[in-house]
């Protein structure tokens, strides 16, 4: 038998879904995950989204608005076993992904490697002393909220305190922003293009109304894997590929949706490997973690295990969690023995709660309603988690998100209006000096 690791032969974009990329969001009156219209002269479904913008529960509703079998929809190989997929390995690439619920070996091993480039590549720069402060950096998803993140990090640069990250997370929204982050200033500009001038074209295009029922999504996200496209490049993955060399980590997650469990993609690794399809995966893995179960089509990986062919799905990686610095099988504070200052930011590209509104007596209403407010409870729940996290491991805890004085009107998914106030709104805050907080809802103050 093989090494039972699994080896991807092709990653299938046949039908390339990102989620909440950019952007996706909702009226501020209209808190609804779906609304279902019928428009007769194109047969076409409007979308509408919730101002709570992580989406995992859009199947739910659409389940709910529909509740018809589908009679036809597109076919799948068998995903593949749970021994064989968490194993470390794709694509040939030893350390291209964990799993984040029992990869903790792993990952604490790739923790070491990482310590061990870094003190490499310090020598060879001549730096003296002890190790630097290693700056951890978390983005979350948030759909096109993702606006505040990229301009808390373009303000941050122009107050001339951001520092280089030892580590960048990405899920969503905060996927596709992780990279630029990762890059540094130099790619400043870019983000900001990114997250003021993608329009909803630039995302998705929809589908015929019975794709609810017949397909695997109700658009196609084909224009979001383009517009990645002219950003991600063969010059950009050679750059993280570099940084990765001095024992700096980007990870991106999805969420494995036959297992249900979190996906943590080690892409520097990829970026290094030297496969020639590492650029397409990348990509891939950046459309999936954005892939909005129901909205938009999940990502399908074709692998092989034990000389069989297999398919995985990965959808958005908000489906298992809106944020993560790493996970608490992990203990940091342990990688290599050696003590260093160690300093967590976490960017939730969102409210802390959804804002209110009158829910009507009506059935999608009220599960609309409680999906949002759901999704949103589960978000702060997730700095929780983090915050006791760093704590245990000693590291320093700041947050930054959307707070109740930014008050724009939504007047839709991708409208460059509000994505540009909303990026204004983090980038003044960062430009005069962020006041993170140093603790989630009711533990910690301001800086």
């Amino acid at each position: 038998m093989q090494d039972e690791a699994v080896r991807s032969v092709v990653c299938r974009p046949f039908q390339r879904s990102p989620s909440e990329a950019p952007g996706v969001a909702a009226s501020a009156k209209d808190q609804a995950i779906l609304r279902q219209q019928d428009d007769e002269a194109s047969g076409t479904l409007n979308v509408h989204w919730p101002r709570c913008k992580s989406l995992a529960g859009a199947a739910f509703a659409l389940s709910l608005g529909w509740g018809v079998a589908a009679c036809a929809y597109p076919g799948r190989l068998d995903p593949a076993p749970e021994a064989a997929a968490s194993k470390g390995a794709f694509h040939g690439i030893a350390n291209a992904r964990f799993y984040g619920d029992k990869d903790a070996a792993l990952m604490a091993a790739e923790g070491v490697r990482a310590l061990e480039r870094e003190q490499a590549y310090l020598r060879r720069s001549g730096h003296p002393g002890p190790l630097p402060t290693a700056n951890y950096l978390a983005l979350s998803g948030g759909g096109d909220d993702g606006a505040f993140g990229a301009g808390v990090l373009v303000g941050w640069t122009a107050h001339g305190t951001r520092p280089n990250f030892k580590l960048v997370t990405g899920i969503s929204t905060g996927a596709l922003g992780a990279p630029f982050a990762f890059l540094g200033p130099e790619y400043d500009a870019a983000l900001a293009e990114v997250y003021t001038k993608t329009t909803q074209a630039d995302v998705f295009t929809k589908r015929l109304i019975i794709a609810a029922v017949t397909d695997d999504a109700l658009t196609d996200t084909a224009p979001l894997y383009q517009t990645i496209s002219r950003y991600l490049d063969d010059r950009m993955l050679r750059r993280i590929g570099q940084e990765y060399d001095k024992g700096r980590l980007l990870l991106i997650a999805t969420t494995d949706l036959d297992l249900g469990k979190p996906v943590i993609w080690n892409i520097g690794a990829i970026a290094k490997s030297g496969d020639p399809n590492s650029l397409e995966l990348v990509k891939n893995i950046l459309v999936a973690s954005a892939s909005i179960p129901g909205v938009f089509p999940p990502v399908m990986f074709d692998v092989q295990a034990d000389g069989q062919s297999f398919q995985e799905m990965h959808v958005d990686g908000g489906a298992t969690a809106q944020a993560f610095l790493y996970p608490p099988t992990v203990m940091v504070r342990r990688i290599g023995g050696l003590q260093r200052r160690r300093v967590a930011y976490l960017i939730r590209n969102g409210r802390l709660s959804p804002p209110s509104e009158t829910v009507q007596r009506q059935t999608l209403s009220i599960a609309k309603r409680a999906v949002a407010t759901l999704i949103a409870s589960n978000g702060v729940g997730d700095l929780y988690r983090m915050y006791a996290t760093t704590k245990r491991d000693g590291v320093e805890f700041n947050l930054a998100y959307i707070d109740a004085d930014f008050r724009e009107d939504y007047a839709g998914p991708f409208d460059q209006t509000y994505m540009g106030k909303l990026f204004d709104y983090g980038r003044l805050q960062a430009q005069s000096g962020y006041r993170w907080r140093k603790g989630p809802p009711g533990i910690g103050g301001a800086s």
